[in-house]
């Protein structure tokens, strides 16, 4: 259920260019359930920026009540947040959108999850929850140049994980489908968020596998009322549009035209 609270700041710092690791505490930790989905952070206690920003959960500690945010500070919203210290109190409305599918893999099964930028953040606890259910993670994730790249060890420590940087600085050199067409590695479905293109090239790569997409979109109110963040379809869907805050932000592959 979508609920508003004002939580607690526990930890907040940089971990990589420009890339903030913000934990929060409160009761709307046991609303979230699926791996994916989102929260609408309010940056400052004026109304000024006026929007909320649209921050991806990374992971979920329902048992201390902590939920673990990733983002980038690049607009002047973000820039704000950055500011928050410990202790600081930040109005959030959430868990919003709708995850990815856990039931699409089974146990003994593997999976490959693919992440670009900002866009890793939410496979993190994709990752978590499908070894919980005895399901193996393979992780390919892209990022520009050394600077930009994080929580690779978390990824290694629950499975075997692939770094790709755009300018070879770091890991294997190119984009994350290079590395796929090169490692070929077996899966039964695969689950990715990150940038349009990227999303694009993976859907080609694999024609004739099971997968979901997670998308990057500017949004508003987070809750489907205001439509800034629709997504033409394709000839697969009845609907000539989907709001990919409250349809989405995960799609079956397919669905979405790209």
């Amino acid at each position: 259920m979508i609920q508003q609270e004002k939580m607690k700041v526990i930890h907040h710092r940089s971990i990589a260019t420009n890339i903030y690791e913000l934990v929060l505490h409160g009761q709307l930790v046991n609303e979230m359930r699926n791996p994916g989905q989102f929260v609408h952070i309010r940056v400052s206690d004026s109304y000024e920026p006026l929007l909320r920003r649209p921050i991806s959960i990374c992971s979920i500690d329902q048992e201390n009540l902590e939920c673990t945010l990733l983002y980038r500070a690049g607009g002047r919203g973000t820039q704000l947040l950055s500011l928050k210290q410990p202790g600081d109190m930040v109005d959030v409305l959430g868990p919003l959108g709708n995850g990815f599918p856990l039931d699409a893999c089974n146990s003994g099964e593997t999976a490959l999850l693919i992440g670009g930028g900002i866009g890793v953040p939410p496979l993190y606890e994709l990752a978590s929850r499908l070894q919980q259910k005895g399901v193996r993670t393979i992780h390919v994730l892209g990022f520009q140049s050394i600077g930009d790249v994080f929580y690779e060890e978390q990824f290694k420590a629950l499975g075997e994980t692939h770094i790709v940087t755009a300018d070879g600085s770091y890991g294997s050199k190119g984009f994350v489908t290079d590395l796929l067409m090169q490692e070929k590695p077996e899966f039964n479905v695969f689950y990715s968020c990150g940038p349009t293109p990227m999303l694009k090239a993976i859907e080609q790569t694999y024609p004739d596998k099971l997968g979901f997409l997670s998308f990057e979109e500017r949004m508003g109110c987070g809750i489907g009322a205001c439509y800034a963040c629709v997504c033409e379809t394709t000839d697969a869907v009845s609907q000539d549009y989907l709001k990919v805050c409250s349809d989405g932000p995960v799609f079956k592959r397919g669905v979405v035209a790209l």
